[in-house]
């Protein structure tokens, strides 16, 4: 699996749960709240991660959605597989301490065994067609990506039944999977709608295909609680957007159960569009924990991007050893804006904003105001396939914090404190003062000598970029 697979696996993982921790607060709130809420983005502070809701969620903090999603991770790589009895366990055991559970998956959780359970009550209660086989499903299609679609149909369909019994919790986790999958290979993720349609019943295409079709538009007037409707509206986000961004403020904009549309939505997105696409304000405050059998694990944005990996059977990049301590040091002037390495910034005053352009683990996450952001310093384009995305993230971010309190300092950093901490600064000065790349390499080298040039790609971007001189 390509490097720009992986950072679109990635980006499915990470998205859902983005989408998640983002339709919180506005769980059960009517549509268009998000938008009066925050009529433009937040680029400042925390963003728009704003907690709360009916549930006190933490900034950041994903829900049942994405709980639900780590549990069976977890699962699937510690049994190699789709092991029945032991997800049964760890969502069993999840429940018991969770803040969240959606009724009906308690009700079936609460069962002594998992065999029969999600029949025993749909027979009950005459349905159990609930969002809940869906919301979970995105690592299915991380751990099947290089399965057969059978293969993959078949195990999205084992995970939804476990706990909804009605045949189109099945149908819909599938369409969600292949879709992820499509996402993460290059493919067109609504191309992977018509395909897996024709290999499941009769059915299940006469009840989705017009839901998933182009010309669908939602009805806020109708509970999105179930499995058609929160896919459909999902699926109209994404179709509907040209960023990451766009499709999953539209999600969230729908209202009522935001949350899980949204998290729908962000896994395909982000397997569309990739990890970079997705905002640092958003991916840098992810937190929460599940409780499974053994003890409680607590996740974030490193964590969820380790898990992603897992999940693909990757192992974790290495990080090269720490340099001496380099910086801070001042670059601009006017601006309190400061570069340095990692070692250097590790040093920095524990009030200062700090922009990290490098793996850090959870190495800043005691400071309120920071991004963490996904930028790889390797020349060949897989490595990084949305650079424009990420470096016109970082520096909106950064006029952003300069405009929210002006004498605040920001730190600027990556590991070494050469390409990556260059491309960003450079195309910060190139914006603010309309320079060129040279005039910006010129300026910065001043103050911060040891950057280079030695990642061709960053230089190239900057070189050929006109957009980036408008601000």
């Amino acid at each position: 699996m390509t490097a720009i697979k992986t950072q679109h696996a990635i980006g499915a993982l990470v998205g859902s749960a983005v989408g998640d921790a983002l339709g919180a607060p506005f769980e059960f709130k009517p549509p268009g709240l998000y938008r009066s809420t925050y009529p433009a983005p937040v680029r400042g502070g925390i963003g728009e991660m704003c907690g709360g809701g009916g549930f006190k969620w933490k900034p950041g903090e994903f829900t049942d959605d994405t709980q639900m999603a780590l549990a069976l991770a977890e699962s699937l790589i510690a049994n190699d597989g789709f092991d029945a009895a032991d997800l049964w366990n760890r969502w069993q055991t999840w429940a018991q301490s969770a803040r969240d559970v959606g009724t009906h998956t308690r009700e079936v959780l609460a069962e002594r065994s998992h065999v029969g359970a999600a029949e025993r009550v749909h027979n009950r209660n005459g349905q159990s067609a609930g969002n809940g086989s869906v919301m979970r499903n995105t690592p299915i299609a991380l751990w099947a990506a290089e399965d057969s679609l059978d293969a993959l149909v078949a195990l999205a369909t084992q995970q939804a039944v476990l706990t909804h019994h009605d045949p189109h919790n099945g149908y819909g986790a599938a369409i969600h999977a292949a879709m992820i999958r499509a996402g993460m290979r290059g493919d067109d993720v609504f191309d992977a709608i018509d395909t897996v349609l024709g290999i499941l019943p009769a059915a299940a295409r006469e009840r989705w295909a017009p839901l998933l079709a182009p010309g669908w538009q939602p009805d806020t007037g109708k509970n999105n609680g179930t499995a058609w409707t929160c896919l459909a509206e999902a699926v109209w986000a994404v179709r509907n957007a040209a960023t990451f961004e766009e499709a999953v403020v539209t999600a969230v904009d729908l209202g009522r159960d935001a949350d899980t549309v949204a998290c729908v939505a962000g896994g395909i997105a982000g397997a569309r569009w990739g990890v970079q696409s997705i905002p640092s304000r958003w991916t840098t405050y992810l937190n929460g924990t599940v409780t499974g059998p053994e003890r409680e694990r607590a996740y974030d944005y490193s964590s969820l991007q380790s898990l992603a990996r897992r999940l693909l059977g990757k192992h974790e990049p290495v990080d090269p050893a720490d340099e001496p301590p380099g910086g801070p040091a001042r670059v601009h002037d006017v601006f309190p804006i400061y570069a340095a390495n990692r070692a250097g910034a590790e040093a920095a005053p524990e009030d200062w904003r700090v922009i990290s352009l490098c793996r850090v683990g959870d190495g800043f996450a005691t400071r309120t105001v920071r991004r963490q952001v996904f930028l790889v310093d390797k020349p060949e384009p897989h490595h990084n396939e949305n650079l424009r995305a990420v470096l016109t993230d970082v520096i909106d971010t950064i006029d952003a914090l300069i405009a929210e309190e002006a004498s605040q300092p920001i730190l600027v950093h990556c590991h070494g404190g050469r390409s990556r901490t260059a491309f960003v600064l450079k195309g910060w000065a190139m914006r603010r003062f309309r320079w060129t790349e040279e005039q910006a390499h010129a300026w910065l080298q001043e103050s911060w000598p040891r950057i280079d040039r030695a990642n061709e790609r960053f230089v190239k971007v900057l070189q050929s970029e006109p957009l980036h001189y408008s601000s």
